[in-house]
């Protein structure tokens, strides 16, 4: 078993920056593989980032590119997401999840297969 916890979340100004954590706790985190995911009310979950377990290989949406920065300290159990240049449209529950599937399976960026899930952390982007 995984517990992820997400903190970090907050109400921002347009342009300003929050840093997301995800906290592990149970099965040997450094063998997981990390996503971030986000889901809007009334929208569809959509990817959000990735991150490989050794750092090695990232992920990143189309839209995140340049903005956002996913790493991971496997020494403290933590991923973390620095969201930089927030948007009203980056207003969004987030959640990060983990998954001991293989790189080219996360590559997909669906949430299917991620069998641990954390509670998410609001994040409020005001214009």
């Amino acid at each position: 078993q995984v517990q992820l916890v997400e903190s970090g979340g907050g109400l921002v100004q347009a342009g300003g920056s929050l840093r997301l954590s995800c906290a592990a706790s149970g099965r040997t985190f450094s063998s997981l593989a990390i996503g971030w995911f986000r889901q809007a009310p009334g929208k569809e979950r959509e990817f959000v980032a990735a991150i490989n377990w050794s750092a090695s290989s990232t992920d990143y949406a189309d839209s995140m590119k340049g903005r956002f920065t996913i790493s991971r300290d496997n020494t403290k159990n933590t991923v973390y997401l620095q969201m930089n240049s927030l948007k009203p449209e980056d207003t969004a529950v987030y959640f990060c999840a983990a998954t001991v599937s293989g790189w080219s399976w996360v590559r997909r960026r669906i949430g299917m297969g991620y069998g641990y899930w954390g509670q998410g952390t609001q994040v409020t982007v005001s214009s």
